[in-house]
């Protein structure tokens, strides 16, 4: 039997999703038994497979970068899943909408960094106008809210997964208590 190759993105959010999957401990060694993690921040892979069963997605949109790279993903991917709050509803990368692109990076490189009067235009990724949740750009088809999701919902959502069941995560506000 082969393995179901999944894979875990991170576009603009903290990390804590990949730190709560990380939090599924001794669990990862028996996922790993039917499961080929293809790309993600915790391989290293650079370029993302052409086909890909399952992806996790932590992080809203908010750069061009996460743009063409959830777009890809998403032509690259049969399910997809929206990770955590950031994911869901774009959470605290989205504060910064109400003031704009502009006034974000006068506050960052000028008025509060050490070094004045620059504002960097290349290495940093180009801003979109707003950050936005990752459905608002491409079909996602399962959402797992939390800031972090607890390890054992994502659990939960990978081993229905692995089951051939879409998961009830109406269930999930009962685990990780």
């Amino acid at each position: 039997m082969s393995k179901v190759k999944a894979a875990t993105i991170w576009l603009d959010g903290c990390s804590g999703c990949h730190m709560s999957f990380l939090d599924m401990d001794e669990r990862i060694i028996d996922l790993l038994e039917k499961v080929d993690l293809v790309y993600s921040p915790l391989v290293d892979n650079k370029e993302f497979p052409e086909m890909v069963d399952v992806t996790l997605v932590e992080g809203a949109v908010s750069s061009k970068e996460d743009l063409e790279k959830i777009k890809k993903v998403r032509e690259r991917t049969k399910i997809l899943v929206s990770l955590g709050d950031c994911a869901v509803t774009a959470n605290v990368p989205s504060m910064r909408n109400p003031f704009g692109v502009d006034a974000i990076m006068k506050h960052a490189y000028v008025d509060t960094a050490v070094t004045k009067d620059i504002i960097p235009n290349e290495v940093i990724p180009e801003l979109l106008e707003y950050s936005r949740p990752v459905h608002n750009f491409v079909k996602v088809d399962l959402f797992l809210q939390g800031c972090p999701p607890p390890a054992d919902a994502i659990y939960f959502l990978l081993t229905e997964l692995l089951e051939g069941r879409m998961p009830d995560l109406t269930k999930v506000s009962r685990l990780g208590k």
